[in-house]
């Protein structure tokens, strides 16, 4: 891939092995519990809701999950969790008319979002997203904060069709949907996916559905690239647009906003107790989050992920201050 604005995959492969001892199994529970929902006794199952005659979301099945049906064919963004892949691909066929899933675009790598590309590889399927993440899916993946290693997905789960720059189109339906990258936010390949008939915006892990992010730095995530990200959608959307999160509800143009504007704040004070030599654990024990858990929830483990992937970004800290 050679050395790009994203970093050298080297260094970012180097910092997927690069832990730290302060992460507790317990801090991991909030993104577990809530990527694992659907496989829980008794908790409700895939749900569909129509954003238009033809675009469709989909929720429960892992991560969001937005169909796009054409007259003989359907644009899937994302794919869910794997175990939930059979039901989800039913769930989309019956509101199609049974058209074949022709193309996926995958909005970041994770297990969450990508479960669904193994049997649409095999279908035929054209898998399209960032080079990043199809380089993550082809390699073995030690995500620290996770506790947790990822094999290589097999090759027909491989996106077959990447791009490193700039915004991308797809004609589909009698429009063209557009792609872009947001260079190391969630993660170091995530797009956004904007339906401009139906001004949605499929945001993927970048926009949370009301709780805290999570910046996964071992796969070249961070809080300022989160930031980056977030005005990108900012400038993409206006006020009526409909913006699917990763996970949970759909969001609007002034939830991206508060989104944003914690993200700031929160990644000003990590920069500055870095600069005064502080410790982790006098920057947990000052509550750098106090004003936003009403909002957000609890703060872990999104304050222990941006504050140790702000390190590998530690001179680009200043330029985000407030």
């Amino acid at each position: 891939m050679g050395k790009t604005d994203f970093g050298t995959r080297r260094n970012l492969l180097r910092g997927a092995l690069v832990g730290s001892a302060g992460l507790a199994a317990g801090a991991l529970m909030p993104r577990l519990t809530r990527a694992k929902a659907a496989e829980a006794p008794g908790a409700p199952r895939i749900v569909h809701t129509a954003l238009s005659d033809t675009l469709h979301l989909f929720q429960g099945a892992g991560g969001n999950v937005v169909a796009s049906a054409a007259a003989d064919a359907v644009l899937l963004v994302d794919g869910g969790l794997a175990q939930d892949s059979p039901a989800l691909l039913a769930q989309v066929a019956a509101v199609s008319g049974g058209a074949k899933v022709e193309l996926l675009l995958n909005t970041h790598w994770h297990w969450d979002h990508t479960g669904s590309n193994a049997a649409l590889g095999k279908a035929g399927a054209k898998i399209i997203a960032h080079e990043n993440t199809r380089l993550w899916l082809g390699t073995r993946v030690d995500s620290k904060w996770e506790h947790r290693i990822y094999p290589p997905v097999p090759a027909q789960a491989l996106p077959t069709r990447t791009f490193f720059y700039g915004p991308q189109k797809q004609s589909f339906g009698g429009q063209d949907v557009e792609y872009t990258i947001m260079p190391q936010a969630h993660t170091d390949g995530d797009i956004y996916v904007f339906f401009p008939r139906e001004n949605v915006l499929v945001a993927g892990g970048v926009v949370t559905g009301g709780s805290y992010p999570l910046p996964d730095y071992c796969t070249g995530g961070w809080l300022g690239g989160m930031i980056d990200g977030l005005k990108m959608i900012l400038a993409k959307a206006d006020a009526q647009t409909r913006i699917v999160s990763g996970l949970g509800a759909s969001r609007t143009r002034a939830d991206v906003q508060a989104q944003l504007d914690m993200c700031t704040a929160v990644l000003s004070r990590i920069g500055a107790h870095y600069f005064k030599g502080g410790t982790w654990q006098q920057f947990q024990d000052s509550k750098p989050t106090s004003e936003f858990d009403a909002q957000w929830g609890n703060p872990e483990p999104f304050l222990q992920m941006a504050y140790e992937g702000a390190w590998y970004h530690v001179n680009e800290i200043r330029r985000y201050g407030r």
